[in-house]
């Protein structure tokens, strides 16, 4: 037995076994036999088991995104803003994400992807959701111009503009979601929620694609927040760290499954600002101009230029036992 395989099972606590067998020790033909009973009883396949689909790409689809984001903000890269760079690197992003939407639409469909004539309709279907999300391109440049000068003055750290747009978590993830937000109503849910996914994983902001959000946003620092998938943000918003915009509760059908699709989360009016550790949960409306402390729980409407804080704490002195 090899010494090293032996050190790790000691330091580990584990049973010493004899790795030189190899692969008969570890009982591969069960576990496979196992594995794939159960795929063959899974929900995950039980659709799709006469023909295997794959699903978009992660990986691919942050390559779209960072291609996307060259696009759209050469200069951050040190490029000279030239119509050609912009042209080539918009034109491999798009043929990268018809790819993927291809890939999703036939996933989707629920006729298998054998038949020639579907695979050439969703391929048309997939070069059209691509077109109608490229002729939003130049709205969401816009959109993100006002998102990075509303952190630029909103934060008194803020240095410059670029700084904020190379620098700043909250930036990067409401200009992830501008771009899930656009796919997600084209009807590519799977690609908007993978997109999301990629944001939340690389700056710590949850954002649903399906949230709509208005212009100027600004989530300062940004680790922590979530924004649930029917909640409505209007214009010049500000949230801070660890905000939940959430729901209050899930109603379920008779059957005892959740009930999907009603509107579940906040309507947050213009110019609010909630600050970090705030949760505000269901389908209440917090007014134009109002101010959520932070760590406070809110489930009912405020009005428009309240101020909620937490209750004072109150300091009782008791002496000899007095008041027990």
């Amino acid at each position: 037995m090899s010494e090293i395989p032996q050190a790790i099972a000691q330091l580990n606590g584990l049973p010493v076994a004899d790795y030189s067998e190899g692969a008969e020790d570890w009982n591969l033909q069960v576990i496979v036999s196992s594995l794939r009973s159960i795929r063959e009883r899974s929900a995950l396949a039980s659709r799709h088991q006469q023909c295997v689909l794959q699903l978009p790409s992660r990986e691919l689809l942050a390559d779209v995104v960072d291609g996307l984001n060259d696009a759209l903000f050469p200069h951050r890269l040190g490029i000279p803003e030239t119509d050609y760079f912009v042209g080539h690197t918009l034109d491999a992003s798009l043929r990268l994400l018809e790819d993927q939407i291809h890939i999703e639409l036939n996933f989707s469909s629920p006729y298998l992807n054998s038949d020639p004539d579907i695979s050439s309709l969703l391929k048309r279907q997939a070069q059209a959701v691509v077109g109608a999300f490229a002729a939003q391109l130049p709205a969401i440049r816009s959109l993100l111009e006002l998102d990075i000068a509303a952190a630029f003055h909103g934060d008194p750290a803020a240095g410059s503009l670029d700084e904020v747009l190379v620098c700043y978590p909250g930036v990067k993830a409401i200009t992830y979601h501008r771009f899930a937000h656009a796919l997600y109503r084209l009807g590519v849910p799977v690609i908007a929620r993978i997109i999301a996914e990629i944001s939340h994983s690389t700056t710590g902001v949850d954002i649903h694609p399906g949230a709509v959000i208005g212009e100027s946003f600004f989530i300062d620092h940004g680790s922590g927040v979530v924004i649930g998938g029917t909640a409505v943000i209007g214009n010049g918003v500000r949230l801070y760290q660890a905000v939940t915009l959430g729901a209050k509760h899930f109603p379920v059908d008779d059957d005892g499954h959740l009930i999907k699709g009603e509107a579940r989360h906040p309507i947050i009016e213009d110019n609010v600002v909630i600050y970090a550790g705030a949760t505000v949960l269901g389908r209440i409306t917090i007014g134009r101009g109002a101010t959520i402390g932070g760590n406070v729980w809110i489930t009912r409407s405020i009005p428009a230029g309240t101020t909620i804080t937490q209750a004072k704490a109150r300091q009782e002195v008791f002496g000899e036992g007095s008041g027990i």
